[in-house]
C-alpha cells in the first residue's frame, strides 16, 4: 500500500508526521462558508472544506408529510435530499433521474443529513411544516456527507432567522448546532478529516456526528479489509471530537 506520510528523519525527532497535503494528522483542511448564494431558498450555504464543496439549501414549506396527518403525530418534520452533480467526479456521475431511481449512497446519506438535522431542533416548535435541506456536490474530494451536515446547520440557521424576522415561528426551534467529520486510520496512523486519496487508501473509516453539546448523533465506522482495536477507536474519537469543535466554532462564526 503506498504511504501517504512523510517520513522522519530519526526516532527522537518530535515534530508531527505531515501528510501529502502537508497537514498534521489532527489537523482539518480549510474550511469555509459562503453564505445565502442561493436567493430562492429560506437559507443557503455553500460549504467549500478543502476541494470539497456542497451547496446546502432550506426551503419551508406551511404542510406536513401524509404520515404525519394520518398518525396524528404533531409538530414539523425536516428531511434532507443529496446528490453530486454530474462534475462533480473526475468521472461524469449519471444523474439518478436518468437512472430513474436514487443510489443507495445517496439515499443513505440524506437519510443521514435529516436525522442529523432533526437531532438538534425541536420539531414541536417548528410547527406544522416541513423543512427540505437539498445539499448538492459541486466537487466531490472525499468527505462529501460530512460537508452536507455541516453546512445543512448554517443553512437551516439563516432560514430559521428568517422564520423568526417574518413572524412565522414564536420562538426558535433550533436547540444546539451538529457538525460532522471523518476520521480514518492510514498506515497504521490515525487521521482526521480524509481527503479522497487518504480515503481511498484507509484501513478503517469513520464519519462522526456530534452535537454542540458533546453528544454523538451518530458513529458510522468500520474496517475497510482491516480491524481496529479499543484503543484506535479511543484515539479516533478523541480527534473526531477535535475536529467537531473546530467546525463549530466555525459555523458560529459564519452565522454571526
Amino acid at each position: 500500500m503506498r504511504s501517504w506520510f512523510l517520513t522522519l528523519k530519526s526516532e527522537e525527532q518530535k515534530s508531527p508526521v505531515l501528510r501529502l497535503d502537508g497537514r498534521r494528522p489532527d489537523e482539518l483542511r480549510p474550511v469555509r462558508f459562503n453564505n445565502q448564494i442561493a436567493p430562492n431558498a429560506t437559507g443557503s450555504t455553500l460549504i467549500e472544506w478543502g476541494q470539497t464543496r456542497v451547496i446546502c439549501g432550506v426551503m419551508v414549506e406551511e404542510s406536513v408529510p401524509r404520515w404525519m396527518k394520518e398518525q396524528n403525530v404533531s409538530g414539523g418534520w425536516i428531511t434532507a435530499e443529496y446528490a453530486m452533480l454530474p462534475y462533480s467526479t473526475q468521472q461524469r456521475k449519471q444523474r439518478d433521474s436518468s437512472k430513474g431511481r436514487i443510489d443507495g449512497r445517496a439515499q443513505e446519506i440524506q437519510r443521514l443529513i435529516g436525522r442529523s438535522i432533526r437531532a438538534v431542533v425541536d420539531l414541536d416548535a417548528l410547527g406544522s411544516r416541513t423543512v427540505w435541506i437539498d445539499c448538492d456536490v459541486l466537487q466531490a474530494d472525499g468527505g462529501t456527507r460530512t460537508a452536507a451536515i455541516t453546512g445543512s446547520y448554517v443553512a437551516l440557521r439563516f432560514a430559521i432567522q428568517k422564520l423568526l424576522a417574518d413572524g412565522r415561528l414564536a420562538r426558535d426551534p433550533i436547540r444546539q448546532a451538529v457538525a460532522a467529520v471523518s476520521v480514518g486510520i492510514v498506515d497504521g496512523r490515525v487521521l482526521l478529516d480524509l481527503p479522497y486519496v487518504e480515503d481511498a487508501a484507509a484501513s478503517v473509516d469513520m464519519n462522526i456526528v456530534m452535537t454542540s453539546s458533546g453528544e454523538f448523533v451518530e458513529i458510522q465506522g468500520s474496517g475497510e479489509e482491516g480491524t481496529f482495536s479499543d484503543g484506535q477507536l479511543a484515539e479516533m474519537l478523541d480527534l473526531g471530537k477535535k475536529g467537531v469543535r473546530e467546525l463549530l466554532a466555525a459555523q458560529q462564526s459564519a452565522v454571526q
